[in-house]
C-alpha cells in the first residue's frame, strides 16, 4: 500500500482518491522506460502536498508545464524525476527538499540552472542534459555532495570556477554544449578519471581549444591526448 504505479496511455491528470493514501512513500505516473509512450498531463495538483510521507516521485515524459509550490512541502523526498517534461522553470519552494538527493529534469526547456537547486545540500545526482541553459551560477559550490552532473545538450560558453570546488564529482558530461575553455581549476577535480574511465567526464562536441595546465599537470598524460584530438579535428 506504500507503493502506487498509475499508468494509461491517455493518462492526463491525477486521480483525486490518489491525495487520501498519506501513508503513500512511492508515487509513480510516468510510461514504461523502454516505450516511447508519453502522458498528457499538463499539470501536477496543488494538492500534492497531501502525501507528506512521499519519499521518490516519478513523473518523466508527461506534458507538465509547471511545478506547484506545494511541491516544497515534501519534505522527506529523496527522488524526484520530471524528465521530459515542458518545463521552464522551477518553483523556489524546491529549495526546501533537504534530503532530496537524485533530481533528473533532461530534456525540459529551462533556460538556466534555477538558483533553488544550489540550496539541495545532499543532492547527489543532478541531469539537466537537453535543455537551453547558458550559465552556470556561482552557488553551484553549495553542492558539495554532488557526485554525478549531466550537462549535455545545452547552451554553455563558459564553466565558472566554483565548479572546481565540487570535490566529490565522479561523473561530470559536459559534451555538445559551446565551451572553448575550461576553468583553470579543472584539474582540482581528482575524483574524475581522467583517461582511465572514458564515462567518467565527457567533452564532445565543444570547440575546446586546449586544456588549461593544472588539467595537463594534475591529470595522467592520456588527458593532454584526450584534448589534442580536439585541436586535430
Amino acid at each position: 500500500k506504500k507503493k502506487l504505479k498509475i499508468s494509461g496511455r491517455e493518462l492526463m491528470s491525477v486521480p483525486t482518491q490518489v491525495f487520501g493514501l498519506d501513508e503513500l512513500q512511492v508515487l509513480e505516473m510516468s510510461p514504461e522506460r523502454e516505450s516511447c509512450l508519453r502522458y498528457r498531463m499538463e499539470l501536477l495538483p496543488r494538492e500534492i502536498s497531501h502525501l507528506r510521507n512521499l519519499t521518490c516521485l516519478y513523473v518523466d515524459s508527461n506534458n507538465l508545464k509547471k511545478i506547484p509550490a506545494e511541491i516544497g512541502t515534501l519534505s522527506h523526498l529523496e527522488r524526484l524525476t520530471l524528465s521530459n517534461n515542458s518545463l521552464s522553470s522551477l518553483p523556489p519552494e524546491m529549495g526546501a527538499l533537504q534530503r532530496l538527493h537524485s533530481l533528473h529534469l533532461a530534456n525540459n526547456s529551462l533556460t538556466e540552472l534555477p538558483a533553488p537547486l544550489c540550496q539541495l545540500r545532499s543532492l547527489t545526482f543532478l541531469d539537466v542534459s537537453d535543455n537551453k541553459i547558458g550559465t552556470i551560477p556561482s552557488s553551484i559550490r553549495h553542492l558539495e555532495k554532488l557526485e554525478t552532473l549531466l550537462l549535455l545538450f545545452n547552451l554553455l560558453e563558459s564553466l565558472p570556477e566554483e565548479v572546481c570546488l565540487l570535490r566529490n564529482l565522479h561523473t561530470l558530461w559536459l559534451g555538445n554544449n559551446h565551451l572553448r575553455s575550461l576553468p583553470a581549476g579543472f584539474g582540482e577535480l581528482v575524483n574524475l578519471d581522467w583517461g582511465n574511465n572514458y564515462c567518467s567526464c565527457n567533452f564532445e562536441g565543444n570547440p575546446l581549444e586546449s586544456p588549461p595546465p593544472e588539467v595537463c599537470s594534475r591529470g595522467p598524460e592520456e588527458i593532454r591526448d584526450y584534448f589534442l584530438s580536439f585541436r586535430r579535428t
